[in-house]
This record gives C-alpha cells, structure tokens and sequence, in this order.
C-alpha cells in the first residue's frame, strides 16, 4: 500500500476538498486492508493453518459438497456448526466471520428467499400483517434451506481462503488435478485485482493531493469517468508487458513456491474425516 494512504481513507467523505474521492478512496484503501488481514489470518497457528493446503482443499471442498447434497435442516445447521467450530479453532474471530461473510450472504440470500415464503404452495402458519400474504410452511421450509445453504457453503469457502494463503491455494488446485488454464486465470485475476486497486488508489490520491477547492457535481462525474479510461488504459498496456514478462521466465501456468508441501498423517487424517461427511449424508438418504 503506497504511504500516506490510510488517511486519506479515513476522513469523512464529506470532509476536505476531495468531496466524493474521499468515499473512494475510502473503499479502495478498505479493500486492500481486507486482502493484508487474510494474509495475516492465514500465517497464524491454527487448526486449519497447519494442515496441508492438499487435504484442506479437499476436505473443505467436500464439506461444501455435502451441504449441497443435504435435504435435512438438522444436518444443514450440524455443517454450520462444524464451520463455526473450526472457525474459532482456527482462531478467525466470529464478529470478523459475520461482517465478511455471514452478513453479505444472509442479506443477497435473504432477498433471494423472501418470495419463497408466500409463493410456494402449502399450509399457510400466518399471515403477513397489513398485507395478509399467507406465509406457508412448505415457503418456510424452502426459504431456510437457501439461506442455509448460502451461509455455510460460503463458511467453509471462506475458512480456505482465510487460513491458506492465496498462492497455496492454486498450487494445491493444481496437486489435486484441476486445468493449468482455470488456475492461471483465477491466479491472474487475483494479481491483478489488487494491482488495479493500487494503481486507481494513486490515481485518485494524485488527484485530490492537486485539488484547491470541492469539485461540482458535473466535476466529480467526469473525474470519475476520466479515472476509469486511464485506469482501463494502464491495465491493458501493463497486461500485455506481464504477459510478455512471465513468458520470458518460463511461465506455463503452474504455480511454483519455495515452499514443498508434505501430506503428514493428521493431514490425510482430516481429508479423510471430511470425504466420510457426504458419504454417510448420501447413504443416510440425505
């Protein structure tokens, strides 16, 4: 993050002659303290951080699964509590896990759900008041399994990405089979997220350091527009010199570290425990 950002990312937006940047800057400088507490939470010693990026892939990923496969609530909020659990084991505070993850899917599901409840046919249990829309239990039924769902497929999601660093990630996605292309792109794709943020960060941070007076309505439209084509300019040029630059290394598209990876017991232990999960919810018949 370049010096003197955090400041700037501080102040009221409404305060200053930046007037919108400030709010901009704001959320650009929000979301790259985001990316360094991942980081940070993925380097401390915790249940989930200690296992191989391997067996933590495949177990999340097959603790997903069976969240998938479910048709019964009790086992829905056993898998919650289990990504709860190993949340707090791995030492990710829970007022961190509802603000990233629990609140932003319960309120993009929650609105997903809420025609559920009055449009799926069945035994009304109430009515809504002041529109006596009939609230059904079959709708309610439908309405928590979405939400359920949502909210602990995006647990376990978030437990990989927060306890493993991000190039662990795509090294084990390439141990375990997935394509060179899928990886390189998702692996890019992060690499460049980030550049950018840099990047319009001290676009905009320039921008207001030169600015002797609050800019207009029509003002702030057109630095806004003018700041998303030289950013759309500079990623494109700077694509084709990366690009150009890891070919020149010798990039193929596997993820190479200094760091092995080593399946040790407890690791083939815990990847093994979670594959058991969908198999006794499919021979459990669901």
């Amino acid at each position: 993050m370049p010096d003197g950002a955090t400041p700037f990312g501080r102040c009221g937006c409404a305060r200053g002659p930046g007037g919108g940047i400030e709010g901009l800057l704001h959320g650009l400088v929000g979301a790259m303290e985001h990316a360094g507490g991942a980081e940070s939470t993925a380097a401390r010693r915790g249940l989930l951080q200690v296992l191989d990026p391997r067996a933590k892939l495949i177990g999340l990923g097959a603790l997903i699964l069976s969240v998938t496969l479910t048709h019964r609530l009790a086992v829905l909020a056993a898998l919650f509590a289990l990504a709860v659990g190993l949340a707090l084991a791995s030492r990710l505070a829970p007022g961190r896990m509802a603000r990233q993850v629990w609140l932003g899917v319960a309120l993009f599901s929650g609105a997903l759900a809420l025609p559920a409840l009055v449009l799926v046919p069945g035994p009304a249990i109430l009515h809504l008041p002041g529109l006596g829309w009939p609230v059904t239990a079959p709708g309610l039924t439908s309405a928590a399994f979405l939400l359920g769902r949502a909210e602990t497929a995006a647990s376990f999601a978030a437990l990989l990405i927060l306890t493993t660093p991000w190039s662990h990630v795509l090294k084990a996605m390439r141990a375990v089979g997935v394509p060179v292309g899928l990886v390189g792109l998702l692996g890019m794709t992060h690499r460049y997220i980030f550049l950018l943020l840099q990047t319009a960060l001290q676009m905009f941070e320039a921008r207001r350091a030169r600015m002797l007076a609050p800019p207009g309505a029509a003002a702030r439209r057109r630095l806004l527009v003018t700041g998303v084509g030289v950013l759309l300019t500079r990623s494109l040029a700077l694509a084709g010199e990366v690009h150009l630059a890891m070919v020149a290394r010798g990039y193929r598209g596997n993820v190479r570290l200094i760091d092995d990876f080593r399946l040790r017991p407890r690791d083939g232990l815990a990847a093994g425990v979670a594959l058991l999960v969908p198999l006794a919810i499919v021979l459990g018949g669901r």
